[in-house]
C-alpha cells in the first residue's frame, strides 16, 4: 500500500513536470518565431496563471453547478454525515460540504481548491444501492483526492493543457490566416527551420499535452485508491463499490466530458468499456480492483 502511495506520487510529479516543460518549449519555439523565444516563454506563462486564478476561486462552485448538485444538513442524511465527518477526522482535514446529486446513476466526485475550501457530491443512487462499507470505501476515496491535494493538482495540470491549446490554436490562426507571415517578412522573426519547429510543436503539443493530463488522472486514481485503504483499513469495502457502479446500467445524466475524470467511476459508459486506452481519464476498473485485493 506505501509502495503504491510513493510510486503514484513520483510518477505524478514527473508527469506534470512533463506538461510544464511542453507548455514553456512551445511558448519558446513560437515566441522565437515572432521574434524572442524568452518573450514567448513568459507570455505562455501569464496565460496560465490568469486562467489559474480563476479556476482556482470559482472552478468548485461551477462544477457543482452544473453537476445540479444540491447542499444537504446531517438532518437530510445522517448516515451519510456520519460517514463523511469519521473520515475526515481519521484524514485529519476539516468535514468538507457535502452535496448530493438527485440521480439514479451510482456515482460520487470530490471538488474545491484545498482541505479547508472542499466538496464532496454523492448521487442517491449510490446512497441507495451501496452498503455502509462500500459507502466509506466511497467517501474514503474522494477525501484522498481532497487531502492529497488532487483537486488543486488536476486543475493546474488542466490549466496548463488548456493553455497549451490556447497558445497553439492562436499561433496557428495567426499563420495561416495571413498574421505570421507578415511578422517573418519584416525579419523581426524567425523563418524556415524556427516557423517549421513552431508548427509541429503547435500541431503536436496539444495531444501530447492532453495525453500527459490523461496519464495523471489515471495515476491519481490509483493513489487515492491507495489512499482510502489507508483511511478505512478495508480494501474489500472499495473494491466491491467500484464493481457495482461500474456494472450498474443507470446513465448519469448531468455528467458531460468536462466533468467526467471527476468522479469515481468514469459516468460516460461506451468511454468506460476502453479504459485501457491512452485516451481515458481513469484506469481500467479491473486492474483498480486487483490492486485494492491485493492489499
Amino acid at each position: 500500500m506505501y509502495d503504491q502511495i510513493a510510486a503514484n506520487k513520483r510518477n505524478s510529479f514527473f508527469l506534470i513536470l512533463v506538461v510544464t516543460g511542453v507548455l514553456l518549449l512551445l511558448g519558446y519555439f513560437l515566441g522565437g518565431y515572432y521574434g524572442n523565444g524568452y518573450v514567448g516563454m513568459g507570455l505562455a506563462i501569464i496565460v496560465a496563471l490568469i486562467s489559474s486564478l480563476f479556476s482556482y476561486y470559482s472552478g468548485d462552485k461551477m462544477i457543482l453547478t452544473l453537476s445540479r448538485a444540491r447542499r444537504i444538513e446531517k438532518k437530510d442524511y445522517p448516515q451519510l454525515f456520519n460517514v463523511v465527518e469519521e473520515l475526515s477526522i481519521a484524514a485529519g482535514i476539516p468535514v468538507p460540504a457535502i452535496y448530493v446529486i438527485e440521480d439514479s446513476a451510482p456515482n460520487a466526485f470530490a471538488t474545491g481548491r484545498d482541505p479547508e475550501h472542499s466538496s464532496v457530491a454523492i448521487t442517491t443512487g449510490l446512497l441507495e444501492k451501496l452498503s455502509r462499507d462500500e459507502l466509506q470505501g466511497v467517501i474514503a476515496h474522494e477525501l484522498s483526492h481532497v487531502y492529497n491535494r488532487d483537486i488543486l493538482f488536476a486543475m493546474m495540470v488542466g490549466i496548463m493543457v488548456g493553455s497549451i491549446v490556447l497558445i497553439s490554436d492562436f499561433f496557428l490562426r495567426s499563420v495561416f490566416w495571413g498574421g505570421g507571415r507578415k511578422r517573418s517578412k519584416s525579419g523581426k522573426g524567425g523563418g524556415g527551420p524556427m516557423l517549421v519547429i513552431a508548427l509541429l510543436l503547435a500541431i503536436l503539443a496539444p495531444l501530447f499535452g492532453k495525453l500527459l493530463q490523461l496519464a495523471i488522472s489515471r495515476q491519481r486514481e490509483y493513489l487515492a485508491d491507495a489512499s482510502a485503504v489507508k483511511l478505512t483499513r478495508y480494501p474489500q469495502g472499495l473494491a466491491s463499490a467500484l464493481r457495482k457502479i461500474a456494472g450498474d446500467r443507470e446513465v448519469l445524466e448531468v455528467a458531460n466530458r468536462a466533468t467526467q475524470h471527476l468522479y469515481i467511476v468514469n459516468p460516460i459508459k461506451p468511454f468506460e468499456k476502453r479504459a485501457k486506452s491512452l485516451f481515458s481519464t481513469h484506469p481500467p476498473i479491473e486492474e483498480r480492483i486487483a490492486r485494492l485485493l491485493e492489499m
